[in-house]
C-alpha cells in the first residue's frame, strides 16, 4: 500500500506574505524619513522625535490596514460575484459547463475521450470548485483574505517601523540621520531576506531588491526635504 503524504509549497503563504512583506518594508523607509526629518530640525528634543515617531507609526500602520482590507474586499467580492455565476451557470446549463472544463483539460494535453471523463468524475464531487479552480483560477490557498491581509499589514507596519524610532531615541541627536538611515538599511536587507526565505527564493536576490528600492525611497525623500529647505 503506497502511503501518501501531503506536500505544503510556498504559493499557501502568498497572502499574508505580500501584505507583511509591503507593511514592513513601509514601516520601515516611512517612518525612518518622518524621524529624520523631525531629529533635524534644529531645537527639537528627543521626546519630540519620540511623539513624531509614534505619530508615524499610528498613521502608518491604520493607514496600511485600511487600504489592504479595502484593496483584498474588492478582490474577494469579485471572487464572490465569479463563483455565484458560475454556480448559476451550473445549474443553468450542466452539460456545457462540463464540456467547457473538459475542454480546458484538453488544452492541456488530454484526449477528449480522458478529459470528459475526468471532467465528470471531478463535477461528481465538486462540481463549482472543480470549476472556480479550473476555470477561473480561484483555490484555497489563494483566495483574498481581506482580515488576514489588514492585520498582517498593520502588524508589520508596526515592528517595521519602531526600529528607527528606538534607534532615533538612543542615538545623539546629531547623529540621528546616519543613525537611523543605517540601522534602515540593515532592516531592509534583513526584511528582504526573510521575505525571500519565506517564499523559497534566493535570499540575496531578495534583500538586495528590497535594499536597494528602499534606499532608493530614502534618497527621494532626502531630495525632496532638500528642496524645501531641511536638512534630511
Amino acid at each position: 500500500m503506497t502511503q501518501s503524504h501531503k506536500e505544503e509549497h510556498n504559493t499557501s503563504r502568498v497572502g499574508w506574505l505580500r501584505a507583511a512583506v509591503l507593511g514592513a518594508n513601509d514601516g520601515v523607509v516611512s517612518v525612518s524619513s518622518v524621524v529624520v526629518g523631525v531629529a533635524a530640525a534644529s531645537g527639537v528634543t528627543s521626546g519630540t522625535v519620540l511623539l513624531a515617531g509614534v505619530a508615524a507609526l499610528v498613521a502608518g500602520a491604520t493607514s496600511m490596514a485600511a487600504g489592504e482590507y479595502v484593496s483584498v474586499q474588492s478582490q474577494a467580492d469579485t471572487e464572490k460575484a465569479d463563483l455565484a455565476r458560475e454556480a448559476q451557470e451550473l445549474r443553468d446549463q450542466p452539460e456545457l459547463e462540463l464540456q467547457e472544463l473538459a475542454d480546458i483539460y484538453v488544452a492541456r494535453g488530454l484526449t477528449p475521450e480522458l478529459a470528459l471523463q475526468v471532467a465528470r468524475q471531478l463535477s461528481a464531487r465538486d462540481a463549482l470548485g472543480t470549476h472556480a479552480r479550473e476555470e477561473l483560477g480561484i483555490t484555497e490557498e489563494l483566495r483574498a483574505r481581506p482580515f488576514q491581509a489588514a492585520l498582517a499589514s498593520a502588524v508589520a507596519f508596526v515592528a517595521g517601523g519602531v526600529l528607527p524610532v528606538i534607534a532615533a531615541t538612543l542615538l545623539p541627536q546629531a547623529r540621528v540621520g546616519l543613525g537611523v538611515t543605517v540601522v534602515t538599511l540593515l532592516a531592509l536587507t534583513v526584511l528582504g531576506a526573510l521575505a525571500a526565505h519565506a517564499g523559497g527564493a534566493p535570499k540575496a536576490v531578495g534583500a538586495l531588491r528590497v535594499t536597494l528600492w528602499g534606499a532608493a525611497a530614502m534618497a527621494l525623500s532626502a531630495l525632496v526635504g532638500s528642496l524645501f529647505g531641511v536638512k534630511a
